[in-house]
C-alpha cells in the first residue's frame, strides 16, 4: 500500500501553488482535499449544500442530532493517515469507541445473532443455530482474509487506468472465486438459512445485492474483525468536521452553498468549474466527489466524452436507493443495541424486489441505529435518537416517494413498535424522512440510487469509472461511484488512489 507523507513535497510560495478545485464535500472530497493540500496544491472545496458533509451531512432539531447517512467507521487507519499528513493525530479532534456487538441481527421470529470479533461468543452462537456450521466459520473467515489481503491490501489503492491491469489480477481473482456472488460463497460454508443471511448482508452496505455482488466483497467480513467497529463520539458529523478543520489549517477552504452546474473544459483538459450564479472558478485540476454518472452525465458536456457517453450511462447498473426515517423518542430503549438490524420474512425474494422488480414490498429488512446507547449528547435528557434505513429501489420504480412517504414511515413504525420498540408512536416527538428523491434532488444521485453504480465483477475495478478520467485530462473522481467503491474505506482510498496519479504541485509548476 502507499506510504502518504513518504516523499517531502517541496515548498511553493501561496500565489505560485496550483489550483485544485473539489466539486463536493463527501467524505471523498474532504479526504482528497487534506491529500491534495499534503501535495502543495493550492484547494477550494465546492459544496452544493449549506453544510459540508454530503451523504455525512447532519441534522440539528429540537435537540437532537442525526447524523443522516454513514454510522460507523471501520478501518480507522484511512483517518488517522489524513490527520498524519498534517502534522496532527486523529484523537485530537475526534474519539473513537469499539462497537460490541458490531451489530444485533434480529430475525422475523424473534431470535437473534450478536455479531462481534468475539470468535467465542459468535461460536457459541452458531452451534446454537445450526452445530454443524461451527466448522464453517473458520474456513469462511480464512477465506474472506485471502480475499481482504488482495481485494483490499493489494487492490484497494491501486489506479486501473490500463485494462491490463484487469488482466494481471485475473488470475488472482479466479483463484479467489470472485466469480460467485456474496451469497453463493457464504452458501459453501454455512446451510442454516439464518446463518447465510448473518454473513451474506454486508453488500447492502455498499449497495450491493448478496446474491449478485462478487464475492470480492466478502473481504468486509474480515476487514471488521481485522480492525473492528468503531463510532464516533458526538457522531458522524465530528469527523466531517475534523477534515474540514484540517483543510483550513493547510490554508485551504470549504465553500457551502455553491452549486457546481458545469466542468470547464479547454483542449481536452479540465481548467476549472462554472457555477449556477454563472461564475467561472479557474483551476489546474478538477476533483469531482459527485455521483459519477452525474459528474459525466451532467457536469461534461457529451462532446467531450467518448467513454461514458449518455448511452453507456444510461445502461449501466446502479445500487439501491434508501428510505430513511430520523426520529427521537421522550423516553430510552436501552434494551436496544446501537446498531440493530431487523431481517423481514423474506430475503433473497425482498432483495430481487427491490434490485430487480423494482416495487416498494409491503414487507422489509431495516437498520435501526441508536447512537445514543454510546453518546447520550445525542438527545435532550431521558431521550434517545434514532434512524431506521430501508433499503427501497432507485428512481427507475417510477415511485411517487412524495405521496408514499409518510404511509411507508407509517409501516415502519408500526413494525418497530410491535418488535423492539413498545409504543413507538406515542414516543416520537422529533421526525424527518430522506426518500429516493432527495437523493436525486438534494444529493444529485443519478436515478436517487444511495450508492452509485452497483457492485457486480463487471463494473468493478477497471469496469468502474476511473480515478484518473478516461475522457478528459486533469480530472479525478474519488467517491463512491469510482473506484474502489462505497462505504467508508471505499471512498477515503479512493482519495488515497490520488496520491499516485496527482503529481505534486511542484512537478505540475514545473510542466
Amino acid at each position: 500500500m502507499l506510504d502518504p507523507g513518504s516523499k517531502p513535497v517541496p515548498h511553493l510560495p501561496r500565489g505560485h501553488q496550483p489550483h485544485a478545485v473539489v466539486i463536493g464535500s463527501g467524505f471523498g472530497g474532504l479526504a482528497a482535499a487534506v491529500r491534495l493540500g499534503a501535495k502543495g496544491y493550492r484547494v477550494t472545496v465546492l459544496e452544493k449544500l449549506d453544510a459540508p458533509g454530503g451523504r455525512a451531512y447532519v441534522y440539528r432539531q429540537d435537540g437532537f442530532t442525526f447524523d443522516a447517512g454513514p454510522t460507523i467507521v471501520t478501518a480507522p487507519y484511512l483517518f488517522e493517515e489524513l490527520w498524519k499528513l498534517c502534522g496532527k493525530r486523529l484523537s485530537d479532534d475526534v474519539t473513537l469507541v469499539p462497537m460490541t456487538p458490531f451489530y444485533r441481527i434480529r430475525f422475523h421470529d424473534g431470535s437473534f445473532f450478536d455479531y462481534s470479533d468475539d470468535k467465542e461468543a459468535v461460536l457459541k452462537q452458531i452451534a446454537q443455530f445450526c452445530p454443524e456450521d461451527v466448522d464453517g466459520y473458520d474456513r469462511f473467515m480464512k477465506a474472506s482474509e485471502a480475499i481482504f489481503k488482495v481485494g483490499f491490501e493489494q487492490l484497494g489503492d491501486m489506479p486501473f487506468n490500463n485494462f491490463t491491469d484487469m488482466v494481471k489480477i485475473a488470475p488472482d481473482m479466479i483463484k479467489l472465486e470472485s466469480y460467485r456472488s456474496v451469497y453463493n460463497l457464504v452458501s459453501k460454508y454455512f446451510r442454516d438459512p439464518r446463518l447465510r443471511m448473518v454473513f451474506s448482508f454486508h453488500p447492502l452496505l455498499v449497495g450491493g445485492n448478496p446474491f449478485s455482488a462478487t464475492s470480492v466483497y466478502c473481504l468486509i467480513t474480515f476487514l471488521e474483525k481485522h480492525w473492528g467497529v468503531h463510532f464516533a463520539m458526538g457522531g458522524t458529523g465530528r469527523l466531517i468536521a475534523g477534515l474540514v478543520k484540517l483543510i483550513e489549517g493547510q490554508g485551504n477552504k470549504v465553500l457551502c452553498g455553491q452549486d457546481v452546474r458545469e466542468i470547464v473544459v479547454e483542449n481536452g483538459a479540465a481548467r476549472g468549474v462554472r457555477l449556477a450564479s454563472g461564475e467561472i472558478i479557474k483551476s489546474d485540476i478538477v476533483v469531482s466527489n459527485a455521483d459519477s454518472a452525474s459528474t459525466y452525465r451532467y457536469l461534461l458536456p457529451a462532446s467531450v466524452r467518448s467513454r461514458w457517453t449518455d448511452r453507456k450511462i444510461e445502461k449501466a447498473r446502479y445500487s439501491m436507493s434508501l428510505f430513511l426515517w430520523y426520529f427521537g423518542t421522550k423516553t430510552k430503549y436501552p434494551e436496544v443495541k446501537h446498531h440493530t438490524i431487523l431481517m423481514g420474512p423474506r430475503y433473497k425474494e425482498l432483495i430481487t424486489d427491490i434490485f430487480k422488480r423494482k416495487v416498494c414490498a409491503d414487507d422489509f429488512s431495516l437498520y435501526l441505529h441508536r447512537p445514543t446507547a454510546t453518546d447520550p449528547s445525542l438527545a435532550p435528557d431521558g431521550c434517545d435518537t434514532f434512524y431506521v434505513l430501508s433499503p427501497v429501489p432507485h428512481m427507475q420504480s417510477g415511485i411517487d416517494w412524495q405521496a408514499k412517504a409518510e404511509s411507508y414511515r407509517k409501516l415502519i413504525a408500526q413494525s418497530l413498535g410491535a418488535t423492539i420498540l413498545p409504543d413507538l408512536e406515542n414516543q416520537v416527538v422529533s421526525s424527518r424522512m430522506l426518500t429516493p428523491q432527495d437523493f436525486q434532488d438534494r444529493l444529485s444521485s443519478f436515478r436517487g440510487a444511495a450508492f452509485g453504480l452497483e457492485p457486480v465483477l463487471t463494473q468493478s475495478a477497471w469496469f468502474r469509472p476511473h480515478n484518473l478520467s478516461e475522457d478528459v485530462d486533469r480530472l479525478y473522481l474519488v467517491g463512491a461511484g469510482t473506484h474502489p467503491g462505497a462505504g467508508l474505506p471505499g471512498v477515503l482510498s479512493s482519495a488515497r488512489v490520488l496520491d499516485a496519479l496527482v503529481p505534486d504541485a511542484h512537478d505540475l509548476v514545473s510542466t
